[in-house]
């Protein structure tokens, strides 16, 4: 097959453990990062399966219906950036492997790297000695503080652990479900929303991305964290309304941000890295080897199985029924 695997920034792929499953295949690799649609489908147009790292490059009918060759998107997690109704209209399967009982350590690793950063003033500090000065203030310790993790899933399970570890108290919000587990395991759960923001020194985000979850932190409830408060998202930029966190950092609530991701990637101006009270990083939080030879080694494994005939993980289920 004729495969093309798009925003490969640092030509990693072909370097991983399991990139030999495609050897016999005609592969092509692009290190930037384009999405406007005429560039694409000239690039795209002899592609018969197209490889998809995360959420990078969108997929919609404009693009679809300049691809007649393409026959199989394979990536792995959740899929808001693809079309995937026009993708059953015109015969493009759509393979991808959700994972939810695996966690990933590496977004729960850097979450908790931008804790320790955001409270010690690790970037500043570091930035005040390169550029002659010493000190710039005291910082915080965890220890004893309150963790709070909205969204109790496989992430979310694994940065309370880490929590734990530091001697935190760590409190949950999350959907009636995911409540109840992590009661199961032993977390204290808020009485409410507004308690949850209300009593949190730190709060991280551990959601996916949906319409039910699209703007879930609000203004309002940005306003109830306290002044010394720091909130953390490695999981998607939009669970947060526009513009909320940024007004509410300007506000003084909460007093600080750590930030993986954003509205539109990859990002150069933002306000966000303007903000001194502000740490920010360009969506590394699954961005490890170990972390690619994972993913990757499925999405390869998705591509074998329709080349044989036996798509799995596919997520328009109607296009095989269309095709027999």
């Amino acid at each position: 097959m004729k495969i093309t695997i798009r925003d490969d920034y640092h030509d990693t792929i072909r370097t991983l453990d399991c990139f030999p499953k495609l050897d016999g295949h005609d592969v092509t690799i692009w290190n930037d990062h384009v999405q406007d649609v005429d560039a694409l489908a000239d690039r795209l147009a002899d592609t018969e399966a197209l490889v998809l790292i995360r959420e990078r490059t969108h997929i919609r009918a404009p693009l679809l219906e300049r691809l007649p060759n393409l026959r199989l998107i394979s990536q792995r997690s959740v899929y808001p950036h693809i079309d995937i109704e026009d993708c059953t209209r015109l015969g493009v399967i759509v393979s991808s492997h959700l994972h939810a009982d695996t966690p990933s350590f590496a977004t729960a690793e850097l979450t908790w790297g931008l804790i320790l950063a955001a409270m010690r003033q690790i970037p500043q500090q570091m930035a005040s000695l390169k550029s002659g000065n010493w000190q710039i203030g005291v910082g915080n310790t965890v220890g004893g503080r309150t963790l709070g993790i909205y969204g109790y899933g496989r992430i979310g399970k694994v940065v309370a652990g880490y929590g734990t570890a530091f001697g935190m108290k760590v409190l949950v919000w999350a959907r009636e479900e995911s409540r109840a587990r992590a009661k199961a395991d032993g977390y204290e759960v808020a009485a409410s929303k507004e308690a949850f923001f209300e009593r949190c020194d730190v709060l991280s985000l551990h959601m996916r991305l949906y319409d039910a979850t699209r703007g879930i932190v609000m203004a309002s409830d940005l306003a109830r964290m306290k002044p010394t408060a720091l909130l953390v998202n490695t999981s998607r930029a939009p669970l947060i309304e526009p513009d909320a966190l940024v007004d509410g950092l300007r506000a003084g609530r909460p007093g600080m941000a750590a930030v993986d991701v954003y509205e539109s990637e990859p990002v150069r101006d933002h306000p966000l890295l303007e903000m001194d009270n502000v740490i920010c990083t360009p969506h590394i939080g699954y961005v490890t080897r170990e972390e690619y030879e994972l993913q990757f080694s499925d999405i390869f494994d998705q591509i074998l199985a329709f080349t044989a005939g036996k798509p799995t993980n596919v997520v328009n289920a109607a296009v095989l029924e269309n095709s027999r």
